[in-house]
């Protein structure tokens, strides 16, 4: 009797164990079937409100709206910088067409034209007030004196040039001279200063006049903003670095915006900025509630594979595979995280720029552009969880790894035509002048744009250059488009066609599918093949296909 009941407990207790193993199990599959469900399906399952899908939502809606009100006031902004440089140019530049020539707005050839120009920016300074039609005028100091405008010329220190008998004697050192002036008495200066203008122009190697100016931005009073007071650095430079004859006029503008010291304005200007400073902190209220949302859901998936990990070792002897980590480290999670981070700091930048405390629209811009960039990508993951829309995600996620490298390969191949075509083609064709150039004109070739033009702008006085440039080109457009442009394509095209007969024929199974539907067909793994598993982890993943009806794909 003493022997049945020591029996008798025994195996009540290893029952016992056994239960609790059973329902620690069930209790795991359950966790990781509801983690993985849908929004839909874990309402329906139990009743809870998805909150993440909620504030995904409404993150949408307010930050694209957020971005077209900004975008919208940044137009303004950059409108009225534009104009007033082209109204600068148009003021202070002799003979000016309304159209830069090149890369510099007018060029003069002759001395008499560099007098008449230099001259003629002076004259128009010094009567500034009197002909611009917008409100601008010369910039003061703190103590309200005009501050003055400066002419420097930079010429060679000692040189004689005798062309006629291919002579020269050139002391390369430069030096600067420099003059500044009252801005109302501007024009007084060619007979005050009558020798600073004596110009040896086989010496002079540039003059540069600037000057600083003072306006308001006026027009945003009609978007019910405050108007900006801006600053303009004004830099007009004749270059005659190259001695060819020809002296380039450049006008460069640096604008900086600030808030205007002493204002008044009456309408509704300043409650419409109260009212857009409120909307701007609710948004960054909700950016937190989707961070937080999210990084929750990254700890919990932390949890949930921390103990299938210890599942599949405590029981099997296994560990999980990268396929099935994959599926625990959720990408989209991360994006909405930074996608967040992003709109914040931009939210914050843009309620500065409203208080009149920064200027910064360019940096605020980035921010929010690439914020609501990535929100609207992160709008796929729902669509995943259909699965006609899912097949898009699907074939994305199974090209990209075999796109990125062969487009590493492509790429060598790339930047050698972008090296070569810049240094023989560079001299004769606009398009090459430089490496960026090179890169867009031959990204633009690829597409098949612009071709013809590209062929017929190749200055044909060098025969030589001229036969290369065909070779280069007929050779960089067959080999991109017949060649790697189709290799792209068929990429994609295999990756998609593999898609498609999984979806037909089934999906492979992985471990974590084999556990959610309950299969106990894991196979051990034996203490003398630990070394191998460690080495292939992945050998032992996908071993099995699931039929049409009982296809389950986790969407991470």
């Amino acid at each position: 009797m003493e022997l049945l009941g020591r029996y008798l407990d025994r195996s009540n207790s290893i029952s016992s164990v056994s239960t609790q193993d059973v329902i620690k199990e069930e209790n795991l599959r359950d966790d990781l079937k509801y983690y993985f469900m849908s929004p839909c399906e874990k309402y329906r399952a139990r009743r809870q409100i998805p909150w993440k899908l909620g504030v995904q939502i409404l993150k949408i809606v307010m930050i694209t709206t957020q971005l077209i009100l900004f975008g919208l006031n940044n137009q303004l902004v950059v409108s009225y910088k534009e104009e007033n440089t082209m109204a600068l140019k148009n003021l202070f530049l002799k003979d000016y067409s309304g159209v830069d020539e090149d890369d510099y707005c007018i060029a003069v050839y002759t001395q008499h034209g560099v007098y008449d120009s230099l001259f003629y920016v002076l004259d128009q300074y010094s009567q500034l007030g009197r002909l611009s039609t917008g409100p601008i005028s010369y910039a003061e100091d703190g103590d309200g004196r005009l501050l003055p405008l400066t002419v420097c010329k930079e010429y060679y220190k000692r040189g004689n040039v005798e062309p006629s008998d291919e002579a020269y004697d050139i002391d390369a050192q430069l030096e600067t001279v420099c003059m500044t002036h009252d801005p109302k008495t501007a024009n007084l200066w060619r007979t005050q200063n009558s020798s600073f203008f004596d110009l040896d122009f086989y010496r002079l190697v540039d003059i540069k006049i600037t000057f600083q100016l003072k306006g308001i931005n006026l027009q945003t009073v009609r978007s019910r903003e405050l108007p900006d007071c801006y600053s303009f650095y004004v830099k007009i430079t004749f270059d005659n670095q190259c001695h060819s004859g020809k002296v380039k006029i450049f006008l460069d503008i640096d604008a900086q915006s600030s808030a205007c010291r002493d204002w008044k304005i009456s309408g509704t200007a300043q409650k419409n900025t109260h009212y857009l400073l409120l909307f701007d902190g609710f948004i960054i209220l909700v950016c937190l509630t989707s961070a937080v949302l999210c990084t929750r859901s990254i700890v919990l998936a932390v949890r949930l594979l921390q103990r299938f990990s210890r599942f599949l070792h405590e029981n099997y002897n296994r560990k999980v595979c990268e396929d099935d980590q994959g599926e625990f480290l959720n990408g989209w999670y991360v994006l909405v995280i930074v996608s967040d981070l992003l709109a914040i700091v931009g939210s914050i930048l843009k309620m500065e720029i409203q208080a009149k405390s920064l200027t910064s629209y360019d940096v605020c811009s980035i921010f929010l552009g690439t914020s609501t960039l990535m929100v609207w990508v992160g709008v796929i993951r729902y669509l995943g969880y259909f699965q006609k829309y899912n097949v898009l995600i699907l074939t994305m996620k199974a090209a990209f790894p075999k796109v990125l490298r062969f487009c590493c390969c492509a790429g060598m191949i790339y930047l050698g035509y972008t090296f070569c075509g810049w240094i023989v083609l560079g001299p004769y064709h606009e398009k090459f002048e430089g490496l960026s150039r090179v890169a867009e004109c031959l990204f633009s070739l690829v597409n098949g744009d612009d071709m013809f033009t590209t062929f017929a702008q190749l200055k044909d006085k060098n025969t030589l250059v001229w036969f290369f440039s065909r070779a280069y080109l007929y050779s960089f457009i067959s080999l991109f488009i017949y060649m790697v442009l189709s290799l792209f394509i068929a990429l994609i095209t295999d990756a998609y066609e593999t898609i498609k007969n999984y979806q037909r024929d089934g999906f492979p199974l992985t471990d974590l599918q084999k556990f959610l539907r309950e299969q106990k067909d894991f196979p051990v793994v034996e203490e003398s093949s630990q070394t191998e598993v460690h080495i292939r982890p992945s050998m032992l993943c996908c071993c099995q296909r699931v039929p049409e009806n009982d296809n389950v794909i986790l969407i991470s």
